[in-house]
């Protein structure tokens, strides 16, 4: 029971995590904000693990800094996509489709072809992706194109932190990681022309609440939380970060969200919850059909 509330409490940090991310990048560089925030969200979690850490061989290092990479690349996009959106709860969907989009990558990748579960959930997802978006006809906003391949980026880092899981310890793994998001973004803001900007309280509060609750505590809590339950339950309870999201846009940055839209998210939700489920359950009892009685 403690470890579904410690991830209970995760999908809310993490929705939080949205909000103060967009009140900041509404005055701060979007890839500065995100090269500070996990950096220093590394150096929060550094007391909890830097023992293990000394213990790690060089390849174990590697291992974890390379999968961070990917995860860097996908909070840079995401990021952007934050920056120039106008609906978080549109975005947060969209991103939720990561774990959608992860069966496929691992087949792209190493050959690993997805469950009959993924085939049922796909095309539900689908339909909900093309409710959420497509309100003005066959246009989609720009902030939905940068939010989806943030998604495909964020599989990749799914699938590649999968295989590296049996090497090395979560609590490691994600310190070197939250590190290396803010290495890339460092070095993409020193090669690229950042624009000027002045801090405040207002935004070093936000700033704050992001990097240590919204990232460091986030994680805490989602890796403890993980190591106390099941697979099942913990992923369950992850695909609330959606929702979490869009009733905090609703009622602190006062988005609106048409009612097409809200049926898309809600299909989304639902293929989320049947992959999940499905992929518990064996084979025989996905394929068979309930009978009409």
């Amino acid at each position: 029971m403690r470890g579904a509330i410690y991830l209970f409490i995760a999908t809310l940090l993490a929705a939080l995590g949205w909000i103060a991310s967009k009140i900041v990048v509404m005055e701060m560089p979007g890839e500065t904000f995100i090269a500070t925030r996990f950096m220093l969200a590394s150096l929060v979690l550094l007391p909890f693990c830097y023992k293990s850490l000394w213990r790690l061989r060089a390849k174990q290092i590697l291992l974890a800094c390379g999968v961070g990479v990917f995860l860097g690349l996908a909070l840079l996009v995401w990021v952007h996509a934050v920056t120039i959106s106008e609906s978080l709860s549109e975005g947060a969907f969209i991103m939720s489709l990561a774990m959608i989009i992860a069966p496929m990558t691992a087949w792209l990748l190493f050959k690993i072809k997805p469950n009959r579960a993924f085939w049922f959930a796909l095309p539900m997802s689908i339909v909900g992706m093309m409710l959420l978006t497509l309100t003005n006809g066959w246009q989609i906003d720009e902030s939905q194109w940068y939010f989806l391949f943030a998604s495909a980026l964020l599989s990749v880092h799914f699938v590649l932190n999968k295989r590296i899981s049996a090497k090395i310890k979560p609590l490691d793994s994600i310190c070197l990681q939250l590190f290396i998001v803010g290495l890339v973004s460092a070095i993409y803001v020193l090669i690229t022309e950042q624009a000027s900007f002045e801090l405040n309280g207002h935004i070093l509060l936000w700033f704050v609440i992001s990097t240590v609750f919204a990232t460091s505590m986030r994680y805490l809590l989602q890796t403890l939380g993980q190591y106390s339950v099941n697979m099942e339950t913990a992923a369950l309870i992850m695909i609330l970060e959606p929702i979490w999201t869009m009733i905090l846009s609703f009622s602190v940055l006062g988005e609106t969200l048409e009612p097409q839209k809200l049926i898309g998210g809600s299909v989304i939700f639902l293929s989320l919850f049947l992959y999940i489920k499905l992929s518990k359950r064996p084979i025989s009892d996905v394929t068979k059909m309930p009978s009409k009685s």
